[in-house]
């Protein structure tokens, strides 16, 4: 017992040394004399094998939506979002009795006064007073629960959008001119986009005046179809696509989508209603990315270092020294492997530069996709998130010591052998979404909920590449083991 007390007490001040210090020196010398039963040593190690990947395409979904085209200030090319998304209703919405409504027809019908999208930005990206273009289209389908959208994937060309149906062209800046000064700069105003439904709208051989006449008819009908969100989206709204046509030169960041009928009913007074369905994270939304591969194709091709840049741009790909670290090593046990990653300044700068990925993920090259497509988080055993110091320009990752763990057992079974990717982790640029719970203790903390690829725009370099200039990028071990 007394050993094992001693052990969790060396390793948890070596683990407070190796976090709080960038050098590994003298660790061994002054945890442990001769008399102690454990021997701790240090080591480090360099990492050569850093280089660029192009992504391809990553799975899209998340609660942004990303609307807009802007020129790449890096690479001169141009960089298109569009985005799908669904609408949540409440469980068992109910608009007022059938009979308080008072915006009717001249046939005594129901109708709404009027209806519209809007797309809700809190941040953006390049010039808010650019003029652009895009159409609102109503889908002719729903996205599925069980289908992973990428970001490549184009839901025009799969037919999940009614091109000849309804579709609202909108001209817009992001600097809602149309809104008095005052209004932008209160604390209470949120920037958006407004799309006006207001047009006569004709589903299955039945015209209505417009979009939100439609909606309320249809709850009239069947209330059952606002029971929940899954009845809504299959039996009323199938939700909407915006796609850019024109404009260049920003690219609005989409927190909240609405749809938003608004009508008068009456309780002992005439009342305005509205009637609200959002696009939250209970239905899906998905963002398709334009790239120029050309231009991604030049950047990986670059081999002076190795990139990181989103949307759905490039990742870097690193070979950990495993060999070295575990060669006369095979006995002890890897307390700590820190690695820092050193960022190399953009040379592009001024008002539009691209910002710096904030969060980056450490995940094993073969368990890459499943990670998202299974929804997995970061466990600090084989995946793990570092944060970008400005302060020191680098990317931490303070403990990867259960990663070099696993590869050890790789190399130990032989897939060594057969796998080349063994030792290979991808560097991912992400969006760590953290919730606040309260533990056993009554106390809260942040637990991390959700992990996404990152699809704003950013770019960065990191020092590696065939051609690196600079020092070298290191990996510092701490080993530790019994004495016999």
């Amino acid at each position: 017992m007394k050993i094992k007390v001693l052990a969790s007490v060396v390793f948890a001040a070596a683990l407070l040394m190796t976090a709080c210090d960038d050098t590994t020196d003298t660790i061994g010398t002054s945890l442990t004399d001769n008399k102690d039963l454990l021997n701790v040593e240090t080591d480090t190690f360099t990492v050569s094998d850093i280089y660029s990947v192009k992504a391809d395409s990553v799975l899209s979904r998340s609660t942004t939506g990303y609307l807009g085209k802007i020129r790449d200030p890096e690479t001169g090319a141009y960089v298109t979002g569009n985005f799908m998304t669904q609408f949540n209703t409440l469980e068992n919405y109910s608009y007022p009795a059938k009979d308080s409504i008072v915006s009717r027809n001249a046939a005594g019908e129901i109708i709404a006064d009027s209806c519209s999208i809007r797309l809700y930005y809190t941040t953006f990206y390049g010039d808010s007073l650019a003029t652009m273009n895009m159409t609102a289209y109503e889908m002719k389908t729903p996205m599925s629960e069980g289908v992973k959208y990428y970001s490549n994937f184009d839901p025009v060309a799969e037919g999940l959008v009614n091109t000849t149906g309804l579709h609202v062209n909108k001209t817009y800046t992001l600097a809602d001119l149309t809104t008095s000064e005052a209004d932008r700069s209160s604390s209470s105003y949120t920037p958006s986009i407004k799309v006006n439904l207001n047009k006569p709208y004709t589903k299955d051989g039945v015209t209505y005046n417009n979009y939100g006449t439609y909606i309320m008819r249809k709850y009239y009908e069947d209330p059952s179809r606002f029971k929940n969100s899954y009845n809504f989206i299959h039996d009323v709204c199938p939700g909407f696509y915006f796609k850019i046509n024109d404009g260049l030169g920003s690219m609005a960041y989409v927190k909240i989508s609405q749809l938003n009928v608004y009508f008068r009913y009456t309780n002992d007074s005439i009342l305005s209603g509205m009637s609200t369905f959002a696009g939250t994270e209970e239905v899906l939304q998905a963002t398709n990315i334009t790239n120029d591969d050309a231009a991604i194709q030049s950047m990986v091709n670059d081999k002076t270092c190795s990139y990181l840049k989103t949307p759905a741009g490039i990742f870097t790909e690193i070979a950990l020294p495993v060999d070295e670290i575990l060669a006369n090593h095979e006995n002890d046990t890897i307390n700590s492997a820190k690695i820092v990653l050193q960022r190399i300044n953009n040379t592009t700068h001024g008002k539009y530069a691209l910002g710096v990925p904030e969060t980056l993920l450490m995940i094993p090259k073969d368990s890459l996709t499943s990670f998202f497509a299974n929804g997995e988080v970061a466990d600090y055993k084989r995946s793990f998130l570092a944060t970008y110091s400005s302060s020191k320009n680098t990317y931490t990752f303070n403990n990867i010591s259960g990663m070099i763990t696993y590869m050890a057992g790789l190399k130990s079974s032989g897939v060594n052998q057969t796998n080349p990717d063994w030792n290979k982790v991808v560097i991912v640029p992400v969006t760590a979404t953290y919730v606040t719970k309260t533990n056993s203790y009554g106390q809260t903390e942040q637990v991390l909920a959700k992990i996404t690829h990152d699809m704003s725009l950013s770019s960065t370099r990191i020092v590696g590449g065939e051609e690196n200039k600079y020092d070298p990028v290191k990996i510092s071990v701490v080993y530790s083991k019994f004495k016999h």
